[in-house]
């Protein structure tokens, strides 16, 4: 039988596991379900063309170095499995390793925690795509990072930037309270605080990350590398519309204050410390 998570928002929308994945497949396939009706419907077929060829392959050779590190350092096994090796899909581990960095114990339980973000992360076909890409791009463009499950696990850069989409999918529903929520949390986790109503593409990295400020209708496009102590924000002098465009390729030093509704063009390289 398919395990199902109830949609928090509608009451009628499930994201389910197809028997296939309950019965060990790690590529864990979703479906989207009604109450009404058996899981049937591919969550892939939501998607603008991503292929699910890619989704698996990140998330197979994520687990594959989860398992490499494991026998280079065995007393690290159960956290591993706890947060990587017993979860059937990125979107669920995501989710769980998330929930425990935001709850709040006594006030905001993990597991609510965790049926808020993996239903806001695994039912956006953008969001799953930019996960991976995000992943890929502190492999391949921070010398730092030598595999995608230390990103994974370690650089709260990327976990910031993932707990903003889960926000980001909840703002744009009118989910406004759940998707605050997610952002004071993650402002208090991370020292990141990115707006739930800024739009962020893909393959984003934010290197370090602490001090990072994102306002509201800032737009960072795909590919975009940012330091430690940059500001996205506004002159305070302006309502509506009022925050920086990043173009795609660009790269933004630590520290650089980008004030007002301007616009950055791509392959921009912006040096550190700069007032904008």
């Amino acid at each position: 039988m398919a395990a199902c998570v109830e949609n928090c928002r509608t009451k009628s929308t499930f994201l389910c596991w197809t028997t296939a994945a309950a019965a060990g497949d790690s590529s864990c396939k979703f479906s989207v379900c009604s109450p009404r009706r058996s899981c049937t419907t591919p969550i892939d077929q939501y998607s603008d063309g991503a292929a699910a060829g890619d989704d698996d392959e990140v998330w197979a050779e994520l687990r594959d170095e989860a398992r490499s590190d494991v026998e280079d350092e065995p007393i690290l096994r159960q956290y591993y499995s706890d947060l990587i090796l017993s979860h059937r899909c990125l979107e669920s581990a995501l989710a769980a390793h998330l929930a425990g960095k935001l709850c709040v114990p006594g006030v905001v339980a993990s597991g609510t925690l965790y049926d808020l973000l993996f239903s806001a992360l695994a039912g956006d076909p953008s969001a799953r795509r930019a996960v991976r890409a995000d992943l890929r791009a502190a492999r391949d463009r921070d010398p730092a990072c030598a595999k995608m499950v230390h990103c994974f696990l370690y650089y709260k850069g990327f976990l910031a930037l993932q707990a903003h989409r889960a926000a980001h999918r909840l703002w744009g529903e009118g989910r406004r309270a759940a998707a605050l929520l997610l952002q004071g949390r993650a402002s208090e986790a991370f020292a990141v605080d990115i707006h739930p109503g800024a739009a962020v593409g893909e393959g984003v990295l934010l290197d370090h990350a602490t001090g990072v400020v994102i306002g509201e209708t800032a737009v960072v496009g795909s590919d975009v590398s940012i330091l430690h102590g940059v500001t996205l924000g506004g002159t305070g002098k302006e309502s509506g519309d009022r925050h920086p465009k990043i173009g795609d390729g660009v790269l933004i030093g630590a520290g650089t204050h980008i004030l007002g509704n301007i616009r950055i063009g791509d392959g921009a390289k912006i040096g550190p410390g700069r007032w904008c």
